[in-house]
């Protein structure tokens, strides 16, 4: 029998315009505390993106989905996270706000390997 551990997932949502609420989905964070484990992997659809408006920064939606993938992965990239566990790191990029790049309601779930959740959630919602 394969050992599964619980772990925690969100999706990373990009709303162009706020006032009118339309979203799709950007990328996915996976935590799981057994494994010490944080990542997040992105892809935008600058199709998606220009289609909701016209006149959207794709680079600063770019670099803002950039650094979650790099606050994830913790070192230089972290910035001043850099120290931080990854479940307080997850903690943080989860937190509401109301930015163009912004993370959904959390989920959860059981893996055996979460570094396999992560691409696999990325292709199943994301792309």
């Amino acid at each position: 029998m394969i050992k599964r551990d619980v772990f925690e997932y969100a999706l990373v949502r990009v709303v162009p315009r706020m006032e009118r609420g339309e979203c799709f989905n950007a990328g996915v964070i996976v935590y799981c505390r057994a494994h010490s484990y944080v990542a997040a992997r992105t892809h935008l659809d600058e199709g998606k993106l220009l289609a909701l408006d016209p006149d959207a920064d794709v680079t600063g939606v770019r670099a803002a989905l950039l650094g979650v993938e790099g606050l994830c992965a913790g070192g230089e990239s972290a910035g001043q996270a850099a120290g931080d566990e990854p479940g307080r790191r997850f903690r943080w990029l989860i937190a509401p706000r109301s930015t163009v790049v912004q993370p959904g309601p959390v989920h959860t779930g059981l893996t055996a390997d979460p570094e396999v959740e992560v691409e696999r959630l990325l292709d199943l919602l994301v792309r």
